[in-house]
């Protein structure tokens, strides 16, 4: 019997148990632009990885929506060969054929009343044949512009409406807005169909193992908290680096940039859980409550000038390969201030960090790719050596690499071998493939999971959201009004002015 076959949540298995996984109950998700290249390459992957990893309910549904003149033999094959190209797990039939079962497809646009009246009669029939009990969640996988029609169309044809202890629920994928008032219009509009706890806003890094275990790395050990704070930290650096360009996105990234792509979200979200108070729980609301002080009291320097930079990629190499420049991409007008790099500075006004800055820094075109969090410590207060026995010796620090060589450093002085005093970094590191057999799973696994269980641990709240907009606002109106965006080669770490930033601080940026 294959896991999904075999998959029915048991009323009666203690939560606390490890030993057991968290399995869905009945249920159903559609997808709002199921043909877009997210749903393709991740949310089909996803769902069949659940259901091979036994953690889908025999009966669970998938449904498409788009405008494709396709039948649901169509939408089954297309969901075939994404699961082929992308799946994480092997593929198995008797799995396949469990799930195609439910696999419905709906054709229309979102503002076509008949089809969302199909898309009604298409939830009732699954709920009769596949027993999905009414419990159904909306992935809506489209672009910004479309999410308030999307909802007031779900509200119009009463598919948010819950019943009978069924449960509906949204979820939406980033951006939330781009800059704070349309992301508190887009709030309005939501929360004017949905509960709070129905919505889940989607932050796949938040779904990554590495993330996660940024809570275990601080709270599950006394080796680190005690000096998680500004009597030993000198600052933290977290870096999200591409080698990538825009490749075909320009219609979606000119006029957004990397400020807004990732710091907003990804970055934001990394600082909050690095600078958070423990939580009195890892529930929903305690997690979030926590992040929120953290961002309440991000304070902005007052000379965004000298505190933050934003650059473009220009022609370059990359790989061994000649690359364009931003400028020379398909579809980008020429003229463009768009940044495809941004760095900035941070402080946290609290006891905790008073003094300590955060430095924030995503790119495309960069040397590697590359997410880590790098907490650097003071050097020590006195040191009994010579100076030429610690020429060689850095900083202190603690390294979480998110992805792709997922673990963690920790970097220190160490004698080198000989009959002289003389001092070296060396390195501690764990990685997640050398000590343990399981494999990670999908971020998108971890989140569609979560959504279907009703867990938002791991998804920003509304709150957060508002507040990481009043953080960036500033900065991007200040770019506004000031001059261009500074060229970088491609293939290298970004512009020369980042790297005077923290020149002016007496500190560099890490070349991981």
């Amino acid at each position: 019997m294959s896991p999904l076959v075999g998959s029915g949540a048991n009323p009666l298995r203690d939560p606390a148990d490890r030993r057991l996984p968290r399995i869905a109950g009945p249920s159903g998700l559609v997808i709002f632009g199921v043909t877009g290249d997210l749903s393709r390459k991740k949310l089909m992957p996803a769902v069949y990885d659940l259901a091979n990893r036994g953690l889908l309910p025999p009966g669970f549904s998938l449904v498409g929506f788009a405008r494709r003149e396709w039948e649901n033999e169509d939408f089954a094959a297309e969901v075939h060969d994404a699961v082929k190209a992308h799946a994480r797990t092997p593929f198995r039939e008797e799995v396949w054929q469990q799930l195609i079962q439910g696999m419905r497809f709906v054709q229309g646009t979102f503002d076509d009343d008949d089809a969302f009246e199909r898309l009604r009669a298409t939830i009732e029939e699954l709920d009769k044949a596949q027993g999905t009990g009414g419990n159904f969640a909306f992935y809506l996988s489209v672009p910004p512009r479309s999410f308030p029609v999307v909802i007031q169309q779900l509200k119009k044809h009463g598919l948010a409406d819950q019943s009978g202890g069924s449960w509906r629920r949204a979820v939406i994928e980033k951006p939330f807005g781009h800059d704070l008032k349309s992301a508190e219009e887009l709030n309005k509009v939501v929360h004017e169909v949905f509960e709070p706890d129905q919505v889940f806003r989607i932050d796949h890094y938040l779904g990554k193992e590495t993330v996660q275990n940024i809570l275990a790395l601080r709270f599950a050990n006394t080796m680190f908290e005690p000096i998680w704070n500004r009597s030993f930290v000198d600052h933290v650096q977290i870096t999200m680096a591409e080698d990538i360009g825009i490749g075909g996105r320009a219609g979606y990234y000119d006029g957004i940039g990397a400020a807004r792509d990732v710091i907003q979200n990804h970055l934001l979200q990394l600082m909050a859980l690095t600078a958070m108070e423990e939580p009195a729980s890892f529930g929903a609301d305690a997690l979030a409550a926590e992040k929120e002080k953290v961002l309440g009291a991000v304070r902005l320097p007052r000379d965004l000038g000298a505190s933050t930079v934003r650059g473009q990629y220009a022609g370059g190499w990359q790989g061994g390969e000649k690359v364009i420049g931003y400028l020379e991409e398909d579809g980008i007008d020429a003229k463009s201030k768009t940044d495809t790099y941004a760095a900035i500075k941070l402080e946290v006004d609290n006891r905790r960090w008073a003094g300590v800055p955060f430095y924030l820094r995503t790119g495309k075109r960069l040397g590697r790719r590359v997410t880590e969090i790098a907490v650097v410590f003071q050097r020590a207060p006195h040191s009994p050596f010579d100076h030429t026995a610690t020429e060689e010796l850095g900083q202190n620090a603690i390294v979480i690499r998110v992805q792709p060589d997922e673990g963690i450093t920790v970097r220190f002085g160490s004698k080198v071998p000989g009959t002289s005093m003389e001092i070296r970094d060396v390195s501690m590191d764990f990685a997640y493939g050398e000590s343990f057999t399981e494999s990670s799973p999908e971020a998108y696994e971890r989140l569609i999971l979560d959504v279907l269980l009703g867990d938002a641990n791991l998804f920003p709240r509304t709150e957060e959201v508002e507040l990481s907009w009043k953080i960036l606002d500033p900065i991007e109106q200040y770019w506004d009004k000031h001059g261009r965006p500074a060229q970088y080669p491609s293939g290298t770490w970004g512009p020369a002015e980042a790297d005077e930033m923290l020149a002016r601080d007496g500190r560099s940026w890490r070349r991981p």
